[in-house]
């Protein structure tokens, strides 16, 4: 398993942690119009985050960086996942406050982007709403945020993977 890993291009590996973004993504996506389990305010912001992620990830695959580039896209993607570990564990830690704790719901997402100054947008959507409390879909007794935590960190693990493969 470690030749394999030794030998097999960067732009694999990019491209692999682009289509897992992708694929969670997909499966929002899926979520939201198949399922109909409409995302918070929370689930956008970590939406974003993987979106972001995503994106990095491609233009790594097409840049097919060198040792100061793979360096620059890891760090990009350890930076934005952990973002997204924040934004996840805020939004278990929501979910996880008693009933009588729980953040009243505010105005939609749509309503707020229109009316407010970006910097209160995005105060607003960290602080969470009751909306963020309900728990929704689950996998192995994990829900929606608990996963994307998860996946925030497989995402930076595979971006370190890049930088210390070879040494392995």
């Amino acid at each position: 398993m470690l030749k394999f890993l030794q030998n097999i291009s960067n732009r694999w590996l990019y491209l692999s942690g682009a289509l897992f973004a992708g694929g969670l993504m997909g499966f929002g996506l899926y979520l939201q119009y198949v399922k109909h389990q409409d995302p918070c305010p929370l689930c956008m912001v970590q939406r974003v985050v993987f979106v972001a992620i995503l994106v990095v990830f491609a233009l790594a695959t097409l840049h097919g960086p060198k040792v100061v580039g793979e360096r620059i896209y890891a760090a990009l993607i350890v930076l934005l996942s952990l973002t997204g570990v924040g934004v996840a564990a805020r939004h278990i830690w929501i979910q996880n406050l008693p009933k009588d704790q729980v953040p009243a719901c505010g105005p939609g997402l749509d309503y707020m982007l229109e009316t407010m100054p970006m910097g209160d947008v995005l105060q607003k959507l960290m602080h969470g709403s009751g909306e963020c409390a309900e728990k929704g879909w689950t996998f192995l007794t994990l829900n929606i945020p608990e996963w994307s935590l998860l996946c925030y960190l497989a995402l930076a693990a595979l971006a370190v993977l890049v930088l210390v493969r070879k040494s392995l």
